[in-house]
């Protein structure tokens, strides 16, 4: 009896019309030379004329050395170790079937082998002893294991040939086979416009957080909350949820708020925590803007607030510097007015020149219409001024 070489299952021979994966070894005049996989890499052969249903032009095309393929059981010789397969009458349908089994009995063998090569106990002892039985019982074995992971009950039934090998079992199976948690989310806005509103906002998801350590309350922004958790259970997780939020909406309603489900309780992928992620990312830049006006602003006396926006006027460009200069010398604010204008029909005329079809006159015109009110106004000012 090996130690680590052992079939998948109790008997010892595919059932005519089963299917089976296989290996190819090599490609002959006559067919095709297998080896199962699931039945300790016993031979068999797949004829030329069961290989397609259409003519085959090249027979590299449709099986290739090395490669698995799912084949049907058509002839069984026990005495000589004879199996005829066929390639032409699988169904897609019947390749899913059997890559699925085949992956599950896969994943139980390697767990049978590692028990073995730990404890020196014979592969094919530990199958007659747990696997098979298992397989009777359970549909399959693999099904068995990862029900005992949140089920011990099911290893009463099983007799094992040491208790070394009964944990080294349950260890393994623990290590391997344990999934990953799912996490469980849902969406609700709490409100509550009282006296003490914001204490009882707290209170409320407090009450929900207590229901389970595995809960938790996130804030995204006023009032919308999320509330996740944990669990190796979809079920179970989606039911902590919905208890905790009846939690909060009996804390709630008490204290003459609210609560709305905006998402129910449901299980959540990576791209919808991703999704969270940006929402409370575009949230908190939101509330980290300065709302204003980004211009110059006057105040009631019509003196210019240049101060405060000072720095980001001069890094855009460099009319804010000329304004300055105006400012500091003591000129009117008109004055300060008509030139800023001035200087953006010019600077208006210089880009308005690049473009075809357009009439540099006009700029040249509209620049010194500009430029004429600049100095009547002048004008005007410095009479005023000397009168």
């Amino acid at each position: 009896m090996s130690l680590t070489n052992c079939r998948f299952y109790e008997e010892k021979f595919p059932e005519i019309d089963s299917f089976v994966m296989v290996t190819v070894k090599q490609i002959a005049e006559m067919g095709a030379y297998v080896k199962l996989l699931e039945y300790d890499n016993i031979d068999g052969m797949i004829l030329l004329s069961e290989l397609s249903r259409r003519r085959i032009r090249s027979i590299q095309k449709l099986i290739r050395v090395g490669r698995n393929e799912v084949v049907v059981v058509l002839r069984v010789d026990k005495e000589k170790g004879y199996i005829d397969l066929s390639k032409r009458r699988v169904s897609p349908e019947d390749v899913g079937k059997c890559e699925e089994r085949y992956n599950k009995s896969k994943s139980v063998h390697s767990i049978m082998r590692h028990v073995a090569e730990k404890t020196k106990t014979p592969i094919e002892e530990l199958y007659q002893q747990i696997g098979w039985p298992l397989n009777k019982k359970y549909g399959h074995a693999n099904d068995a294991f990862k029900l005992s992971i949140t089920n011990p009950a099911v290893w009463d039934d099983v007799t094992f040939p040491s208790a070394v090998v009964k944990d080294e079992l349950i260890s393994h199976i623990n290590k391997r086979l344990t999934p990953p948690p799912t996490k469980v989310r849902a969406d609700i806005e709490v409100t509550c416009f009282g006296y003490d509103g914001i204490d009882a906002v707290k209170d409320a998801l407090r009450a929900a957080e207590a229901v389970s350590p595995q809960v938790k309350v996130k804030l995204v922004a006023p009032p919308l909350y999320v509330l996740t958790n944990h669990c190796l259970d979809k079920t179970q997780g989606v039911k902590l949820l919905e208890e905790a939020i009846e939690k909060v909406q009996e804390k709630i309603k008490s204290s003459g708020g609210s609560c709305v489900i905006q998402m129910a309780p449901k299980a959540v992928t990576e791209q919808d925590d991703a999704d969270l992620q940006a929402l409370m990312e575009k949230r908190e830049r939101e509330n980290q803007e300065v709302s204003g006006d980004e211009s110059f602003s006057e105040s009631d006396e019509g003196v210019v607030d240049f101060p405060t926006r000072l720095a980001s006027l001069f890094s855009s460009s460099p009319m804010p510097f000329f304004s300055f200069l105006f400012l500091m010398s003591g000129l009117p604010v008109c004055r300060f007015r008509i030139w800023t204008v001035g200087y953006k029909k010019q600077q208006f005329g210089r880009s308005m020149n690049a473009l075809p079809g357009f009439q540099p006159e006009h700029v040249k015109k509209a620049n010194e219409h500009e430029m004429n009110t600049y100095f009547n106004i002048h004008r005007e000012d410095s009479s005023s001024a000397t009168g």
